[in-house]
């Protein structure tokens, strides 16, 4: 269970300068701790939202339309494709899954921050639409390890880990293009080093709309 020490809790991390919105999209194979992360980092920072995609998959028990996915039929799905509604939609186990270019637009230009939580396909899509994302991977300790946690769950049939295993190999072949890479042996640490990416991208200049000296009224140099 993660704990928050008084050291990691943020108290202000809103900006006073207008900046654009940030998109972090995270990845990893199934069973490496990616959700639990997710939800540490929203937990942390209360003013990022968390992208709500649009998936053709069956609810899961305790599952909200609306909370957890836009869940939505296959033939609405291939519609809203044809319509040029998502960022980036992919086939992820059988089931369809997309983000909302909408969504991402207006929040970049409101300065809010998004967090995607997406498999590989999504994430190089919208590596090759969007040039200010920031991308994350999640890698477990080992494919051992993988193994143990993916059995752990007590959820999923033989054929279905073994699926989510050669996923994982295909997966892990494309990390090399993400930004950051965390290596999830320890949850707390792991924990720590997802919340020091977000500040540490926060405080790019070229996050900012306006150059520093005009925060403080003075004239920029020519140089």
């Amino acid at each position: 269970m993660l704990t928050r020490p008084p050291s990691l809790v943020p108290r202000h991390l809103s900006l006073s300068v207008p900046r654009n919105g940030i998109l972090f999209v995270v990845s990893a194979p199934s069973g490496a701790g990616k959700t639990t992360l997710c939800r540490y980092l929203v937990d942390m920072f209360p003013e990022i939202r968390q992208s709500i995609s649009f998936t053709t998959r069956t609810p899961r028990e305790g599952e909200v339309d609306g909370v957890d996915y836009h869940f939505v039929g296959r033939e609405t799905f291939e519609r809203m494709v044809a319509e040029g509604a998502f960022a980036e939609w992919a086939e992820v186990h059988g089931n369809l899954y997309g983000t909302s270019l909408r969504t991402l637009q207006q929040a970049r230009e409101a300065g809010e921050d998004i967090l995607l939580d997406i498999d590989c396909q999504g994430a190089a899509q919208l590596r090759d639409r969007l040039d200010d994302a920031v991308f994350v991977f999640i890698l477990p300790p080992s494919l051992k390890e993988l193994e143990r946690r993916l059995r752990g769950r007590q959820t999923d049939a033989e054929d279905v880990i073994a699926r989510r295993l050669a996923n994982a190999r295909r997966e892990i072949a494309q990390a090399h293009w993400y930004d950051y890479l965390l290596v999830n042996a320890d949850l707390e640490e792991s924990a720590a080093q997802l919340r020091a990416i977000v500040m540490a991208e926060r405080c790019r200049t070229r996050r900012f709309r306006d150059a520093p000296a005009r925060w403080y009224g003075i004239d920029e140099p020519d140089c």
